[in-house]
């Protein structure tokens, strides 16, 4: 049982590498965000259909079940186009640092789709994480619109997670998966049609454009998501949640290592990304606490 959570322990942080790449890799694909976008979801709803197919899954789903499918999709899909659109518009570094707030919007946001009061605690962290912004705008303006579209991501991104914690309940999450990638695919069609970018010249990639979307389509999302959910299986939530949190470093020291002097930024900017891994650091601590406490009064 050991042995298991040790390799399985192994496992998250290899998925954790691989999530803090998909920043270098949006750096690197030349395409603008939403052609980028279009290609992983296309890409990667191919590939979960492949997984499928192999182990024999239905993909059937009532009508009710698909509307949010779509809707789910819909976010996601406008999730990795600012993002993304972050990465292009400043550079990796700054795009997950914004992405690191994720845990703050999660608590704003949790209490509505529960319906419970927002904590002091939170309020409190929340505070913490807008200090660490204030400090990085401080010395770092002129990456301002690279940090309003990875707030605006990590916004989305924690209204696309509660969410989804929802549907996992009542749905297989691969199917949840290909159908969220493939409506997401749908919906970043219907825009490219409707501003005239779907056209002969968008079908023209570089090879290395081909071979880092087929990374980022294959191991980074569809494998990834696939492993996560075995991971998830073994390691307590807690743990798995506490391990996320140093997505943003790893991603920020793969973006040193590869881009170099581009990616160097001010101690200012190092100290307010601290911050707010700090607010999130003490959310997990604080969240792990409150539930050991409330197990034991019901023992």
């Amino acid at each position: 049982m050991l042995e298991s959570k040790l390799k399985n322990y192994i496992q998250l942080h290899l998925l954790i590498f691989i999530w803090g790449f998909t920043a270098i890799l949006g750096a690197l694909i030349s395409i603008e965000a939403m052609s980028l976008v279009w290609y992983r979801m296309l890409l990667a709803s191919l590939f979960v259909a492949i997984f499928l197919f192999f182990k024999k899954k239905p993909i059937y789903v009532d009508r009710k079940t698909l509307l949010k499918f779509v809707l789910g999709g819909t976010i996601i899909a406008l999730h990795w186009l600012t993002f993304f659109s972050a990465v292009k518009a400043s550079n990796v570094s700054v795009a997950l640092m914004a992405m690191s707030t994720g845990a703050f919007f999660t608590s704003l946001i949790e209490p509505i789709f529960f319906k419970r009061r927002v904590s002091k605690l939170e309020l409190f962290l929340g505070s913490l994480v807008v200090i660490g912004l204030y400090v990085i705008l401080q010395v770092e303006g002129n990456y301002l619109a690279g940090i309003i579209y990875g707030l605006i991501s990590s916004l989305l991104s924690a209204i696309f997670s509660v969410a989804n914690g929802l549907y996992v309940r009542k749905s297989n999450p691969e199917i949840i998966s290909f159908y969220q990638l493939l409506f997401g695919m749908m919906f970043i069609t219907i825009v490219l049609f409707v501003t005239g970018k779907f056209n002969h010249n968008f079908f023209i990639l570089s090879g290395s454009d081909w071979t880092y979307l087929i990374i980022l389509a294959s191991i980074c999302t569809a494998y990834a998501f696939t492993m996560s959910l075995k991971v998830m299986k073994v390691l307590s939530p807690y743990t798995v949640m506490l391990s996320i949190n140093l997505e943003p470093v790893y991603g920020i020291i793969l973006a040193l290592i590869v881009f170099g002097e581009k990616e160097r930024m001010g101690f200012e900017f190092y100290l307010g990304t601290l911050i707010i891994l700090l607010s999130v650091l003490l959310n997990a601590i604080f969240k792990n606490r409150e539930m050991l406490i409330n197990r034991f009064q019901k023992k």
